[in-house]
Order: structure tokens, then sequence, then C-alpha cells
């Protein structure tokens, strides 16, 4: 009874000052209405996408698998899965290229190297720049 008395008494609760946005509060600095108005439709956009944002990012799962497309998946019993590459598909096109042209014959021409009958790079005195079994090895990688 007393608080109802002291209700009474006082009158009703003050209405609370509704709570402005930040959002609001930089539009209201806006003094061109037009501009003002334009703006408020942006945030108002921006804030409809970044709920339907949310929506979807709750909604889904991605599974990213970044292995590289020419990899097989071997694995033994009680062991986890190991991702197994060829060579060749470990090189990116830049440097699969740059391979190609370090044994091609018109770039060791042009360099004044060559090829010696084993593999190896000889200089134009014939002494051995890269050993035996260099310029095969690099052709077995690419698959040549």
């Amino acid at each position: 009874t007393l608080i109802e008395a002291w209700a009474a008494y006082a009158g009703p609760p003050a209405p609370k000052p509704s709570k402005t946005l930040a959002s609001h509060e930089y539009l209201m600095r806006i003094e061109d209405p037009a501009i003002r108005s334009i703006m408020q439709a942006i945030i108002a956009e921006r804030d409809k996408l970044r709920a339907q944002l949310n929506v979807l990012k709750a909604n889904s799962q991605v599974t990213v698998d970044r292995r590289p497309l020419g990899a097989t998946v071997a694995g033994a019993p009680g062991l986890p899965p190991v991702t197994v590459l060829a060579p060749a598909a470990q090189l990116t096109p830049s440097e699969r290229e740059a391979l190609q042209k370090a044994v091609s014959a018109d770039y060791l021409e042009r360099c004044g190297l060559r090829e010696g009958s084993h593999g190896e790079i000889l200089n134009e005195r014939g002494r051995t720049l890269f050993e035996v079994g260099f310029a095969r090895a690099i052709r077995r990688i690419l698959g040549d």
C-alpha cells in the first residue's frame, strides 16, 4: 500500500528518452536534407545486408581444401591420411616454364653453354657447371 500511495503521489514514471544510434548522430550533423536522406538510405541498406550476412554465416559451413589438384590421398590403417604429390604437380606454371627454359638447347646455346652426353651442363671451355644428370633430372621432374 505504501508503494501504491507513493506512485499515486509522484505520478506516472517519466518516459525514458529513446537511445539514438551512432549513425543517427552522424546523420544529424549533415545540414543538407537531400544528402542526409541519401545517407540514411545507404545506412539502412548496409544494416539490412549486414543482417542477411549474419544469417548466412550462422547457417553455413565452409570447408576449404587447399590441396593441389594433382594430389592423391594415401593412407595406412591406423595412420592419418597423407597427401602425395607427383613432383610435377608441385610446380607452378612459372616454375615449370623456368625449368624447361633452363635445359632447352636454344637457351643453353645463347648463354654459351651446352649439355654433355650424360646430362651435365658445360661452359664454352668444356668445364662442368652442373654435375652429371642435372638436365636429365630436371626433365624427369617435368615429365618430359
